[in-house]
């Protein structure tokens, strides 16, 4: 009766003091994130930028109770050391080696939310954001992928057993043997890899870019490690091998600006005065925000059989604004021969024949031809 009471007495202090280690834990992490969520400026309480609690938060919490476990452990009572000795000290540093890898990938993230304070993908010229987003993307992928490497070498050490720790030891030295024979059984997936170091250096596409791609026209959404996710204008997504644009050749409108020129054309009849048309698109397109001021100018491209082709040019300050800008120009620009001009419209002239000729071909008429017999 003594030894069952005395045991469950050891397992009630060893909880108390597990929940003691649960309570000061969460005590010291509400207090230190407390004091980093906000600070005050002005007198106004502002929160801290680049995601701190948000990413760093539960793995810091995770730290903070593992390591209190740590603490507490050896108090317990030595009649429980069979079942709370070495088994849960072997549970707690592979725990500890999960939560600090669990931190380190948010450190990561929280490194690329304060280099990216700087460059807004928001605002209107938006390249060199577009490009240190697109690179920061793909590094952070490649550093995440390492850690688990490395977190995963290190379980492995934290066994006692000789042979998982050889193991262990092996797989953190042979990271680079092991790229290579990745390399050789995946070419796939090896050369999407290597095409995405290629593309984070030399950015021949970003983060919003806007491209056509097998014929299709849309924006670079996202850009994984082994593929590339284009939305297209009508909701659509086409996923793109990353190898794809370092093998291919493909249209980026916005490679060095955002910026782009429009062309809208027309198909009227020779009567049609060029003048007054030119004057009319330089209202259309300065009445319209869809036009940047840089460029407006309309000319006769070419001359064909019944028609004549006017191109209308005009310049916006990205693809978007550019399809809406022609749009509206040909609307206007129809519209206004339609009202002013109905007779420079394309039109289909058929003359007919004299009385005298149509006679003649009924037969009603002599064929003057045989008044010479």
């Amino acid at each position: 009766m003594n030894t069952a009471l005395h045991i469950w007495h050891g397992w009630f202090f060893a909880l108390f003091l597990f929940c003691t280690a649960l309570v000061f834990s969460n005590g010291m992490h509400w207090v230190l994130f407390r004091v980093l969520r906000h600070r005050h400026m002005d007198g106004k309480r502002k929160t801290l930028g680049w995601g701190i609690h948000r990413y760093l938060g539960k793995p810091a919490r995770a730290i903070f109770i593992i390591t209190c476990l740590f603490l507490v452990l050896p108090m317990a009572p030595g009649e429980l050391k069979p079942y709370l000795g070495e088994p849960l000290h072997q549970l707690l540093a592979v725990a500890m080696v999960l939560a600090m890898s669990w931190f380190a990938i948010g450190m990561v993230y929280i490194i690329e939310a304060a280099l990216l304070r700087r460059y807004d993908i928001t605002v209107e010229d938006n390249v060199r954001a577009r490009q240190v987003h697109t690179q920061m993307v793909i590094f952070r992928r490649a550093l995440i992928g390492f850690i688990l490497i490395v977190t995963t070498g290190a379980v492995l050490w934290t066994f006692h057993d000789e042979r998982v720790w050889k193991a262990g030891t092996g797989l953190l030295a042979s990271a680079g043997i092991a790229s290579l024979i990745l390399a050789t059984a995946a070419k796939s997936t090896a050369s999407n890899f290597l095409a995405g170091l290629q593309i984070a250096l030399t950015s021949p596409i970003r983060i919003d870019d806007v491209v056509v791609v097998q014929g299709e026209w849309g924006r670079i959404e996202e850009i994984t490690s082994a593929y590339v996710v284009i939305k297209i204008w009508d909701q659509r997504r086409l996923i793109v091998p990353l190898s794809y644009f370092i093998e291919n050749s493909f249209a980026n409108w916005t490679r060095q600006s955002a910026d782009i020129l429009g062309t809208a054309f027309l198909y009227v009849d020779y009567t049609v005065p060029v003048e007054a048309l030119r004057e009319h698109l330089q209202k259309v397109a300065a009445s319209s925000p869809l036009w940047d001021k840089r460029v407006c100018g309309l000319q006769v491209t070419d001359l064909r059989e019944h028609t004549m082709e006017i191109r209308c040019l005009v310049s916006s300050r990205n693809s978007s604004e550019s399809f809406d800008l022609r749009c509206l120009v040909r609307e206007e620009m129809i519209a206004f021969l339609r009202d002013n001009y109905p007779e420079s419209l394309p039109r289909i002239r058929i003359s007919s024949k004299s009385s005298s000729e149509a006679e003649l071909l009924s037969g009603q008429l002599p064929d003057p031809s045989s008044r010479l017999k």
